[in-house]
């Protein structure tokens, strides 16, 4: 299973957010992330424990990665438009994409954000089953 680093998290929600996105919102500066916590996200999918991963399937592993990047803000701004690009960007790293409606990913992210923490493991849940009705296989161009 391929993994995200934190340099393909800076050009794809930074370098190309201000290239080709036309909103006023401002996106700021990379440099500004909040220490380490970028890179937690990112590293704790992929963490062992006792040579065995709570986060086992591509699925459970996007769905940490999803949450973490919406809970743990590790921008300023753009948590949630960052966490939908960067679950986007994994998946298709492990040749999967989501076939969903815009405004339903829309509203399924805000809900997330709004979840209260308490109920992170029914969140967990909730975006495993939403993964699991909106992903499918990338057909591979021969």
């Amino acid at each position: 299973m391929k993994k995200l680093t934190v340099k393909e998290v800076e050009y794809i929600s930074f370098r190309l957010a201000k290239e080709l996105l036309s909103f006023k919102e401002p996106i700021p500066d990379f440099s500004s992330r909040f220490n380490n916590i970028l890179e937690s996200c990112l590293a704790i999918p992929f963490q062992t424990f006792t040579r065995k991963s709570p986060y086992r399937s591509l699925i459970d592993k996007a769905s940490i990665l999803f949450y973490l990047m919406i809970k743990n803000h590790p921008f300023q701004n753009g948590n949630k438009r960052i966490a939908m690009t960067t679950l986007f960007v994994f998946l298709y790293k492990n040749k999967k994409w989501l076939k969903v409606d815009t405004q339903e990913l829309y509203n399924f992210t805000m809900w997330i954000a709004q979840s209260p923490s308490r109920f992170k493991s029914e969140t967990l849940m909730a975006i495993k089953r939403f993964l699991d009705e909106h992903l499918e296989t990338l057909k591979t161009i021969e």
